[in-house]
């Protein structure tokens, strides 16, 4: 009889989308690690004082990320259950930038991707404290960038460090790692993490889409690693593509649902 009910519990979450083994033994896994267990001890309290303050459960609900470039800031938002919408819970500011506005199209062009991406692995031993490994490429990176030389390997993860990363201090990424895999633990299988270049609304939008053709100028010059030049209205067109989930999000506080279309745009439902 426990046999058949651990078989169906199994089976309720693959069909979930949730990993039994992942969302079981992850978290034991990870505290094997001393970083991890340093994490917990030092933030955890911290961590949960957060979601207290917003009358939000821990272990997390639903977890939101979303990066804004130019102004070096980490949001983190959380699901409020009973309300649907989701709440900004705190802001961390990424510690250093590498390139210019503008995705990312190829490997060794030190910049930062644009788009919209999940946290896919937890790296407890990490060369840069802890990290937390980024989707890149996705499904529209591989259309519109350089399909021979994507490139990969993009973090948030701390040492203050980066040539293409969003990188936080050490404290930071404690306190981003634990409570990203505390909601991993309790279910959430996509973890999704938006990378904006600036806020695209008011002022910040206006400048960035005036300003359009001197980030182009960095794009002119990555030639010399090979990549394709982009253009400011290639970039403009890109900006106001990714604008449009960030006006969804903004008036509603939920997130749509989001596919790629065959040309690489995003497509929002």
């Amino acid at each position: 009889m426990l046999a058949r009910l651990s078989l169906l519990v199994a089976l309720c979450l693959t069909l979930a989308g949730i990993s039994p083994v992942a969302a079981g033994t992850l978290k034991q896994e990870q505290l094997r690690f001393p970083r991890v267990r340093a994490a917990y001890d030092s933030r955890l309290d911290v961590a949960k004082r957060l979601f207290e303050a917003k009358q939000l459960s821990w272990p997390p609900p639903p977890v939101f990320w979303r990066a804004f470039k130019q102004d070096k800031s980490l949001e983190l938002w959380a699901l409020n259950r009973e309300t649907g919408k989701y709440v900004l819970v705190k802001e961390y500011e990424v510690c250093r930038l590498s390139g210019t506005m503008g995705p990312k199209r190829r490997e060794g062009d030190y910049q930062i991707p644009e788009g919209f991406y999940e946290f896919t692995e937890f790296n407890p031993a990490s060369s840069y404290h802890l990290s937390l490994r980024i989707n890149y490429p996705n499904s529209s990176d591989r259309i519109l960038g350089d399909r021979k030389k994507l490139g990969g390997d993009i973090f948030v993860h701390g040492d203050c460090v980066t040539i293409g990363c969003l990188p936080m201090t050490d404290e930071q990424i404690d306190e981003i790692y634990l409570i990203t895999l505390e909601a991993r633990g309790a279910g959430q299988a996509h973890i999704p993490i938006h990378i904006f270049p600036t806020r695209l609304a008011g002022p910040s939008w206006e400048k960035l889409l005036e300003e359009a053709g001197s980030f182009s100028l960095w794009h002119v010059a990555q030639r010399i690693r090979g990549a394709r030049p982009r253009s400011a209205e290639e970039l403009r067109t890109f900006w106001k593509n990714l604008k449009v989930d960030y006006d969804y999000f903004e008036a509603s506080k939920t997130l749509p649902k989001i596919s790629v279309g065959e040309d690489g745009r995003y497509r929002f439902e």
